[in-house]
């Protein structure tokens, strides 16, 4: 199972966490990956000045509403 963890905080939901949000759950049912993917909400992370603060498991990724399709890609559907 992977473990997606999107920020909610102030500083990331300015930034776009909402739509990551809603774009993620959407990928993630297109793909049929609700069994082998879970999505999940946390507050501040501390790397404020990046995009969204999001983490694969352990590893920290900055992703925003434009690029969030190539991190899907990437980190999510290469690794399940």
């Amino acid at each position: 199972m992977l473990k997606i963890t999107v920020c909610i905080g102030s500083s990331c939901h300015i930034k776009g966490s909402r739509q990551v949000v809603e774009q993620l759950q959407y990928l993630i049912a297109e793909n049929n990956l609700g069994d082998k993917v879970e999505l999940g909400g946390t507050f501040c992370m501390g790397k404020c000045q990046q995009g969204v603060c999001v983490t694969v498991n352990d590893s920290f990724h900055s992703v925003t509403p434009e690029n969030v399709g190539e991190f899907f890609s990437k980190e999510v559907l290469a690794k399940v």
